[in-house]
């Protein structure tokens, strides 16, 4: 084998057992075998019956997880599940070694087309954002809304900061790495990442950071992860470079589902100005953009994107309008390029819009010199990627 070629994983049928992975209260989680890949499912019980179905995809480096606080906030209004993608949480990586977008966006179209789910209403963040917009775009009958956190689309100026989880695509540079960083705690790396993804690390709760440093420690036992890691990356970056009809931005043009765009302005890995260009891409889009956010803006403010997305629904009919909390305000569709966002000014009363401009405040309404406080509690976890 080349020294630039990745490794390759034993099957999964005779991988190590590592820790199980943390299931939250209320969570189960189950395997889902299909030709060629077996996905776990994180799920938690709806509220009540018959409620619309919900499908959240994780990031590069992610994991179900990172959708457990949103979940649970929203499981009045949608039946929710999410998967763990071929290599990352609990999912073993795929037989054929395929991690590209169109492979991840196929893993979600044979779940979606065997478990009779469709359509759904499909959340997406960074990786699986462009995963998202592949699966909107190609089969629309299994989308009833998209959403889209960070999501990861072509960009021509790359920000610097994003530049070393590029750089994993490279032939050799997975090996590299992991024999830089052999001697890196998990601890350290958790800390690292919390750097690169939130907009403020230090919203992050004790427990959270706990759990996530012992999430890390089971990853760095799976002998695919670095492998699944570099995979995935690459396959970004060969999706970036595609053109024609099978671009993203191409791709996200022909998506027929109410859309709601959500944009941090402290996001390391997707640049903010990206959020005009993607309002103007989706034809049916929402935007909401908040100035203090990372890249996981459904961890670090699950209750604003919670609000967002309910107010998505009233707005498309999908679910009757429920009151959002008190200093939230609404998003506004975003058309002919114009930006809309959200401000949650403690105590300010009813709800009421903002534009782009009047919107140079926190997410929390904090203004220079304030303290920011606000209605989401911090996280509770940290992703493990973009």
């Amino acid at each position: 084998m080349s020294s630039t070629e990745l490794p390759s994983v034993p099957p999964a049928n005779i991988l190590p057992r590592v820790a199980p992975v943390r299931v939250e209260e209320g969570e189960r989680l189950r395997s889902v075998g299909l030709s060629g890949i077996t996905l776990t499912v994180r799920s938690r019980p709806p509220a009540r019956k018959g409620l619309p179905p919900a499908l959240y995809v994780h990031g590069l480096g992610g994991s179900s997880q990172n959708w457990s606080a949103l979940m649970a906030l929203l499981q009045d209004v949608v039946d929710g599940e999410a998967i763990d993608l071929p290599g990352f949480g609990d999912s073993p990586p795929p037989d054929d070694g395929n991690y590209s977008v169109t492979a991840h966006a196929r893993a979600v179209i044979r779940f979606l087309d065997a478990s009779d789910r469709g359509p759904v209403h499909l959340l997406g963040n960074s990786l699986g954002g462009a995963v998202s917009t592949r699966v909107a775009a190609l089969r629309p009958d299994l989308v009833r809304t998209l959403t889209l956190v960070s999501p990861a689309l072509p960009e021509l100026r790359v920000q610097r900061s994003a530049v070393p989880t590029g750089l994993l695509a490279l032939p050799g540079v997975s090996a590299l790495f992991t024999r830089l960083t052999r001697e890196w705690t998990a601890e350290q790396r958790v800390r690292g990442v919390m750097a690169l993804c939130y907009g403020d690390p230090g919203r992050v709760t004790p427990e959270g950071f706990r759990n996530a440093v012992e999430e890390m420690e089971r990853r760095l036992r799976l002998p695919y992860f670095w492998d699944a890691m570099a995979r995935s990356a690459r396959g970004i970056v060969d999706a970036y470079t595609l053109g024609g009809q099978h671009g993203l931005w191409r791709q996200a043009e022909r998506v027929l589902a109410p859309t709601l765009l959500i944009y941090g302005g402290r996001d390391q890995l997707v640049g903010y100005r990206m959020a005009q260009r993607a309002a103007r891409a989706f034809r049916d889009s929402r935007l909401l953009t908040l100035p203090d956010a990372g890249h996981v803006a459904m961890m670090e403010y699950p209750e604003t994107v919670a609000t967002a997305f309910r107010e998505l629904l009233a707005d498309t009919g999908e679910a009757p309008p429920r009151g959002a909390g008190a200093g939230e305000t609404a998003t506004r569709r975003a058309g002919a390029g114009e930006a809309a966002t959200r401000r949650a000014d403690a105590g300010e009363g009813p709800v009421r819009q903002v534009d782009a401009e009047e919107a140079s405040v926190g997410p929390m309404g904090e203004r220079a010199g304030s303290d920011g406080a606000g209605a989401d509690d911090g996280p509770s976890g940290v992703s493990m990627g973009g």
